[in-house]
């Protein structure tokens, strides 16, 4: 039997690469543990191998629903990660916030109907404004990003409802991450793509200072966090590796490690427009777990390329930092 605060899990985003590594790592190392996963679109697929895990077609942005099916499965936590995705093109600004801010709240107010439900809210790193040193927890938050300041919106909503009626939440922050599950538009997965198809790669400059960590590594600290149950006096965790090297320098290193034979073209893409410069995560908090960043960065695109690219020739690097 697991223990009573691990015996029901409830998590939302599962389809992205986040939300899929945390539920695999839940069902692969707590196999007594049962986890619900809703899902606007059902894909069966996903964790058909994975007899704990069953799933739930609900869209998060339908309040009754999704209500009525919290309740329902009376979760011990709850792990919230769906969100628009850090570069929503394709969603009107004000869907935007429906989604991240309003859906959000809604799920947390279900969650308030539980009794010692404990709520685990998917932020980012990239709530913080741009700053010269790596970002604490306790430092401000402001930032015009879309997608920051939507989530900047719901954690300081939050973080004010659980101190006022007194309820069970963690604030997750994680940085930028790769790994298994990355796809569409994002850097690795069009990296790989590219090479693949003798394609040149266009890119910004590279010239901003970045934090990239492999997504098991993010998933392992999201699940220590849900482990631990009460954590007082914390409430907050940056999730990152740590290290402060330009995004030229991070893909550069993963390039010479795969053998990736690709045409950088530096400096063809613009800066998105309100992207920091600077953004590294401070992890001191999150190695008070016993946390740390182990994975090679380049290993966790080598297990992208060989799941979502197995045509591709690759060279296995080092698994470990």
């Amino acid at each position: 039997m697991p223990q009573p605060h691990l015996e029901r899990v409830l998590v939302t985003g599962a389809t992205g690469t986040l939300g899929y590594n945390i539920v695999r790592r839940l069902g692969l190392m707590h196999p007594a543990t049962s986890v619900r996963v809703l899902m606007r679109r059902m894909d069966d697929t996903l964790f058909a191998d994975l007899a704990n895990v069953d799933l739930e077609q609900v869209d998060i942005a339908d309040t009754p629903r999704l209500t009525q099916s919290v309740l329902g499965f009376q979760p011990n936590a709850i792990i919230h990660c769906a969100a628009s995705g850090v570069r929503p093109s394709k969603i009107d600004w004000f869907d935007l916030i429906r989604l991240n801010v309003t859906a959000s709240i809604a799920l947390f107010e279900a969650s308030c109907e539980i009794e010692h439900c404990h709520f685990i809210h998917m932020s980012t790193g990239l709530v913080y404004g741009d700053q010269n040193r790596p970002c604490r927890e306790g430092d401000s938050i402001d930032t015009l990003h879309p997608y920051g300041a939507s989530k900047a919106a719901a954690d300081c909503l939050l973080r004010a409802g659980a101190e006022r009626l007194k309820r069970h939440l963690t604030v997750i922050r994680p940085f930028s991450f790769t790994g298994l599950h990355d796809g569409g538009g994002r850097l690795f997965p069009s990296l790989l793509r590219s090479a693949l198809k003798g394609e040149p790669f266009s890119m910004s400059a590279g010239t901003q200072i970045r934090d990239f960590c492999a997504v098991q590594d993010v998933a392992e600290a999201v699940c220590l966090v849900l482990e631990e149950g009460t954590l007082p006096g914390r409430d907050v965790f940056n999730i990152g590796s740590g290290l402060s090297i330009s995004l030229r320098g991070i893909v550069g290193s993963v390039c010479r490690q795969l053998g990736l034979e690709v045409d950088l073209r530096l400096g063809e893409m613009p800066f998105h427009p309100y992207e920091p410069m600077n953004l590294v995560a401070d992890i001191h908090l999150a190695r008070s777990l016993g946390w740390q960043p182990r994975t090679n960065l380049a290993y966790a695109v080598w297990q992208l390329a060989q799941s979502e690219f197995p045509e591709l020739q690759v060279t296995q690097p080092e698994q470990y930092r």
